[in-house]
């Protein structure tokens, strides 16, 4: 095992997905592709330079496709990869357990 294999399979997923905001930005892109300036607005906790850096990362990683048009002024498209929509069944878990959370489910459990 060397010190890039995962310890157990979940950290796989998280290499891909963890973070605080590629699953955000996964969301946003769960429909539809959207200009870097729409994500932007669409989650403005997100600094201008950890957005990019995290796009990047996406990108990378083949979760997301970054399409550039040579237009002035520049457009830029990102939208998710075949491989990038396998992570649907993956998110909604998390959402669902979000909500759980949320409504209080958890105080319920010993």
């Amino acid at each position: 095992m060397t010190k890039l294999d995962p310890i157990c399979p979940a950290e796989l997923t998280l290499q891909f997905i963890g973070g605080r905001w590629k699953c955000v930005i996964w969301w946003h892109l769960r429909k539809d592709l959207k200009r870097f300036g729409e994500l932007r607005r669409a989650i403005p906790r997100i600094t201008q330079t950890m957005l990019t850096q995290q796009l990047k990362e996406l990108e990378r990683d083949g979760i997301v496709h970054r399409k550039a048009y040579a237009e002035v002024p520049p457009r830029v498209e990102y939208s998710l990869t075949k491989f990038g929509k396998t992570l649907k069944p993956v998110v909604h878990a998390m959402v669902r357990w979000g909500i759980e959370k949320e409504s209080g489910f958890h105080r319920n459990e010993r």
